[in-house]
């Protein structure tokens, strides 16, 4: 299999940037990939890997990868492995912008297997954005 495609997904924050952008890496906060976790590894700093395991549909879930840049309050970029990726090291690289009083959080995952499992990112995904956006509202 060598078709790939890339996902992108935004939601608007009612929080600025820096408190959207450490939701994001705090495993405390609903709406981020550590959030709710079965176990996990996180050193969010250039260089630094991660690994979590997730439940889902009765099974563990490994995911795990490295962080590539780290520009807070405006972006975080990482890799991201999992048997959803078919084992391919997939880049995910979120951007926080201002838009008012909140955030445009733009996610951007390249390089997903173009299946099945590659495509349910988007839910996924879109399950974390939700939750922070929801996690935000007045």
């Amino acid at each position: 299999m060598n078709d790939t495609f890339d996902l992108t997904l935004a939601r608007a924050i009612t929080a600025p940037p820096a408190t959207v952008f450490d939701a994001w890496l705090d495993p405390n906060k609903p709406g981020g990939p550590w959030f709710g976790v079965k176990a996990l590894v996180l050193n969010a700093v250039p260089g630094g890997f991660f690994y979590h395991a997730v439940e889902f549909e009765g099974r563990t879930w490994a995911h795990y990868g490295r962080f590539l840049a780290i520009d807070r309050p405006n972006r975080i970029e990482h890799t991201w492995v999992s048997a959803a990726t078919r084992g391919l090291e997939t880049v995910l690289t979120l951007t926080f912008a201002a838009k008012g009083e909140g955030t445009l959080l733009t996610l951007h995952h390249t390089g997903l297997p173009d299946d099945e499992m590659g495509r349910r990112h988007e839910e996924g995904w879109g399950l974390c954005l939700d939750g922070l956006h929801d996690d935000y509202q007045m």
